[in-house]
């Protein structure tokens, strides 16, 4: 979207003030604003409602990881996954939360979730500092992430308390994929977080992990009693392209070794990982369509939060594809694994050439079909991303991207308030 003289005068003050802070340096995307000073205002009715919303969605993960847990032929039968994606579920069952984020969307029949990352969620930075520098001159509202940090640093120091002995040493990896810069800013406010709680921090990819004598993970050459993981689970494993006709990942082969350290440090209680190479399977979108197609194993309050606020989901080869084909507009179709914005063919905004292409060219057992829902737009046409952030199954802070059409790479982050 393109800017008025006097939006890029006002977005150059406020992009100026944002990176002062030394996290987040750039604010621009394609020559376009990557966040917003104007704020998203929630009514404190809203706000609870997503609360309420997103712990009880991620309520409903931990019961799909229990059943999947007591019915291991599940991992198989209906999720498909890979001999390494296995080894890491296997390795921490059910055990798969620490942060996540879940996406919620205003519609006429109220807030729909469109994921729960649980994986790697990001936006952690764009969130909390657009907040802070906006929410202390505004008058008769509160910052919903004013204890987003206190919050996660409590969860690291509970997890690392949970499981280690006594005494253990402070000393914390964040593992992230060194190459791209895409995700600095969070590594950043991490490296803040962790530090000014007293751990000392070390940074690194997954390449630069071995086994310590002591049997922790060593990042370097230094042992961690914790591990951040900002590595994608999916990237650890095998890497297969979702589509027939694209070709092969040039790093297909997973990261026995470095993952081997992982496993063998997290079953010897000497590192915690955060998360759990276990969201590996929650993370995996098939896990939606297991809402809907295996309802009736959930709890009777569980099925209500499905069929409340989880979209109508199916596995792609459950839905015949002549019926999706003349439905077209009613469907979207996802990748098990795919980011945000990728691997994300909304059918009402393709064309049916492209739409009929995109199911044929789908690799079987990768993709799910989840029925399309009507987001209430703002004023300028454009729509709100709502994401709320849960920490050890409590929501902690909101993160709002708006964008006209589907959450992307170019949508804006903008300042979250709650108005008082």
């Amino acid at each position: 979207m393109s800017v008025t003289s006097e939006n890029t005068s006002s977005y150059n003050e406020f992009a100026e003030r944002l990176v002062q802070g030394g996290v987040l340096l750039d604010p621009w995307y394609e020559g376009e604003p990557r966040f917003q000073g104007e704020p998203v205002y929630l009514e404190q009715g809203t706000a609870r409602e997503l609360c309420t919303a997103a712990e009880e969605v991620a309520g409903v993960y931990n019961e799909l990881c229990e059943i999947c847990a007591g019915q291991p032929e599940l991992i198989d039968e209906f999720f498909g996954l890979t001999p390494f994606q296995k080894l890491m579920w296997a390795s921490s069952t059910p055990a798969w939360h620490g942060i996540a984020r879940a996406d919620f969307f205003e519609t006429p029949e109220g807030l729909r979730v469109c994921e729960l990352n649980c994986d790697t969620p990001t936006g952690e930075a764009e969130a909390v500092l657009t907040n802070a520098l906006v929410a202390g001159s505004a008058e008769g509202v509160e910052d919903p992430n004013a204890t987003l940090e206190q919050r996660f640093c409590e969860m690291v120091d509970m997890l690392a308390g949970a499981t280690l002995e006594p005494g253990f040493e402070r000393t914390v990896g964040l593992v992230y994929p060194t190459e791209l810069t895409e995700d600095l800013p969070l590594i950043r406010l991490y490296q803040q977080w962790l530090s000014a709680r007293g751990w000392r921090v070390v940074l690194g990819s997954p390449y630069n992990l071995k086994l310590a004598k002591d049997g922790r993970a060593m990042l370097f050459d230094e042992p961690c009693s914790a591990i951040v993981r900002h590595y994608k689970t999916d990237w650890w494993g095998e890497r297969e392209s979702p589509w027939l006709d694209e070709a092969p990942y040039a790093d297909q082969q997973p990261l026995d070794r470095q993952l081997a350290v992982l496993i063998e440090a997290t079953i010897e209680n000497r590192t915690v990982v955060i998360n759990p190479l276990g969201s590996v399977l929650p993370q995996n979108k098939k896990a939606m369509a297991f809402m809907w197609e295996n309802k009736h194993l959930f709890s009777e309050a569980s099925q209500r939060i499905i069929e409340q606020r989880v979209p109508v989901t199916a596995r792609l080869e459950a839905v015949h594809k002549e019926q999706l084909s003349a439905q077209r507009e009613d469907w979207v179709l996802k990748s098990d694994y795919g980011a945000e914005g990728n691997e994300v063919i909304v059918g009402r905004l393709e064309s049916q050439e492209l739409w009929d292409e995109s199911l044929a060219q789908a690799a079987p057992g990768r993709w799910i079909v989840q029925k399309y829902f009507h987001a209430i737009p703002n004023d300028k046409g454009e729509t709100t991303n709502l994401g709320v952030y849960v920490v050890g199954g409590q929501a902690s802070g909101l993160y709002a991207r708006v964008s006209r059409g589907p959450t992307n790479e170019y949508a804006r982050s903008a300042p979250t308030l709650v108005l008082r």
